[in-house]
């Protein structure tokens, strides 16, 4: 326990300091929305930020540490893209002027107390898993491990095809104002948060298998909440329906995360 604990210090001071700094650069350039590329580059931080820590890694460690830097570098990669090539997201924009107006926050407060600071918190709670599934001294990988390391594998893979179909998609000028309802998104109208859900989950059972599975539970269960309540689905469904004449039929065929043949 107490190396967890001086683990998870390290590590919050690690991220503090990143956050920091990304705070700072978002009050040059009035726009947090690229911290959503850090949501994936931060975890990877943090699982190799653990991983320097240790003194004799076992497996465990290895591979949380190669699946979590395959998910967070690849992800990172493609949102830092996303928001290079087409700005700010509309939603900071409008958290920002709601805080101003009925709170009195300046944008320095909003992005430090509503963007970075619970940015922060969430990013240490959901990569649990990847940083408590690395103390163990096991010699062997476990069958729940291997498992999570396949669910993960997986998982990763998934995401990743989501978000290249979707990409590829609306880089068409042609399918300006069409629901995208190929590939992946036949069979679910968020595949990459179900892939991304399969992913830490995946990591989850990894931890499990190290000894460390109730104390990084609230890894995956947080970001499973905030993909399907809070951040996910529920902040882009209302979007794509008053945008997308043809979204909500789309909705009413299509499987909410998990992959199930379209209605009839």
């Amino acid at each position: 326990m107490n190396e967890a604990v001086a683990v998870l210090l390290v590590n919050l001071a690690v991220s503090a300091a990143c956050f920091a700094v990304l705070w700072l650069i978002s009050l040059r350039t009035k726009d947090p929305s690229f911290v959503d590329a850090w949501w994936a580059f931060g975890a990877a931080l943090l699982a190799g930020s653990t991983y320097l820590q240790l003194s004799a890694p076992g497996p465990h460690a290895l591979a949380l540490l190669v699946l979590t830097l395959a998910w967070g570098l690849r992800l990172g990669g493609y949102l830092i893209w996303r928001w290079i090539k087409h700005g700010a997201d509309r939603r900071y924009a409008k958290l920002a002027q709601r805080a101003k107006e009925k709170h009195g926050l300046s944008f320095a407060a909003f992005s430090l107390l509503w963007v970075f600071l619970p940015q922060m918190l969430l990013q240490l709670v959901m990569a649990l898993p990847a940083q408590l599934g690395q103390l163990s001294a096991a010699a062997q990988i476990g069958v729940a491990a291997q498992a999570g390391i396949g669910l993960a594998a997986f998982g990763i893979a998934y995401e990743a095809i989501a978000d290249t179909q979707l990409a590829r998609f609306k880089s068409n000028p042609a399918n300006a104002g069409k629901v995208m309802d190929g590939g992946l998104w036949r069979y679910s109208r968020h595949p990459n948060y179900f892939g991304e859900l399969c992913a830490w989950w995946g990591l989850w059972l990894i931890a499990l298998d190290a000894g460390a599975g109730l104390w990084s539970l609230p890894g995956p269960l947080l970001l499973t909440y905030l993909l399907t309540r809070v951040s996910g689905a529920p902040t882009t469904e209302p979007h794509l329906g008053r945008t997308r004449p043809d979204y909500d039929a789309y909705k009413q065929r299509t499987s909410a995360f998990i992959p199930l043949p379209p209605k009839r």
